[in-house]
C-alpha cells in the first residue's frame, strides 16, 4: 500500500488558530484586498464571474457583486469552468499542495480567465526567525520548527508555470510594521492567525526565559532609533492566465525577421570561436 506524503502544515491546528483571529489584526488580508482591487482595475477587462478563495470571508464581503468565496479547503469547492478569475488570497503558504491548489484554480476558469494569487514570501518575519534561531541555540541547544518556511518570489513564480498557466508574472509589495516587544509581536500573529502550525512543531511549552532572550536578541540586532521592533512582511503577488488560443505566443527560435543588431542601430560583432 503506497504510504501517503508527510504533511508540513497541521491544517487541523491551523483552523483552530484562525478561529481566534481579530479584525483588528487582519491588516494583511485587507492589504491584500486592496492590492486585488488595484490590479483588477489596471486589467482591460470587465469580470463578471469573480470567485476569492480566503480564510476569512469577512475580509471580501462587498469585494465585487455575485463573487463567490470559498475556504482554503485541500479540495476547493470552485466549479469546473465556471469563473473568469480566481483571487487566492493569502493562504497558498499555508498549502501542502500548492500546485495542485494552482490546477484547481486553473480548472475552475473559464479561457483566458485570470488567477491573482497574494501570499506571504521568503523574506516575512525574517527578524523573528533569526531571533528565535539564536534564542533556541543558547537555550535549548538546538532548533525546533517554529516559523513556517515561505517560498521566494523566483521559486513561487515557476508554481504557476507547473500549474499549468500562460503568461505568469511575480512581484512583491514589502512591508514593514513596528511593536512595542516581542509579545506584542506575537499578539498580532496570534490575531491573524499565523502562528506556528507546523505538523512537526514542538507540542509542549517554550522553557522558561526563551523568549525573553529572544526579545532581547531582537531588539539588539534590529531595534528602530527608538527602541521599536521591526516586522518585515512581504506580499508576493503572482498572476497568470488559463490557457487560450487567442493569447500572445513566443516566437519560434530563428523565427525573426530582423537581425538584432539591426533593430538596435549597431555593428555585429562576431564573438572569436
Amino acid at each position: 500500500m503506497t504510504q501517503a506524503p508527510a504533511q508540513l502544515f497541521d491544517r487541523r491546528a491551523l483552523a483552530a488558530r484562525r478561529a481566534r483571529r481579530r479584525a483588528d489584526a487582519l491588516f494583511l488580508h485587507q492589504m491584500a484586498r486592496d492590492e486585488a482591487e488595484d490590479r483588477l482595475s489596471l486589467v482591460n477587462r470587465t469580470f463578471t464571474t469573480p470567485a476569492v478563495v480566503s480564510p476569512f470571508p469577512e475580509v471580501w464581503e462587498g469585494f465585487q457583486p455575485d463573487a463567490e468565496i470559498v475556504a482554503d479547503t485541500d479540495v476547493l469547492d470552485l466549479e469546473q469552468g465556471a469563473h473568469d478569475v480566481v483571487i487566492h488570497a493569502m493562504c497558498l503558504h499555508w498549502a501542502n499542495d500548492p500546485v495542485g491548489q494552482l490546477i484547481q484554480c486553473r480548472r475552475a476558469l473559464t479561457e483566458d480567465g485570470l488567477l491573482l494569487v497574494i501570499l506571504l514570501g521568503g523574506q516575512t518575519l525574517h527578524e523573528l526567525r533569526a531571533a528565535m534561531a539564536e534564542a533556541e541555540t543558547v537555550v535549548m541547544g538546538g532548533l525546533s520548527p517554529r516559523v513556517a518556511p515561505m517560498g521566494e518570489i523566483r521559486d513561487l513564480g515557476g508554481l504557476l508555470q507547473r500549474a499549468g498557466f500562460a503568461l505568469p508574472v511575480a512581484d512583491l509589495v514589502p512591508l514593514t510594521a513596528e511593536y512595542r516587544d516581542l509579545t506584542h509581536l506575537i499578539h498580532d500573529l496570534r490575531g491573524m492567525g499565523e502562528t506556528n502550525a507546523l505538523a512537526q512543531r514542538l507540542k509542549r511549552p517554550a522553557p522558561r526565559g526563551l523568549f525573553q532572550l529572544a526579545d532581547h536578541i531582537y531588539r539588539e540586532h534590529f531595534a528602530t532609533a527608538d527602541g521599536r521592533l521591526p516586522a518585515t512582511f512581504e506580499l508576493v503577488c503572482l498572476t497568470g492566465w488559463s490557457p487560450s488560443d487567442s493569447q500572445q505566443k513566443p516566437l519560434r527560435p530563428g523565427s525573426a525577421q530582423m537581425r538584432l543588431a539591426d533593430a538596435l542601430k549597431v555593428p555585429e560583432t562576431k564573438l572569436d570561436p
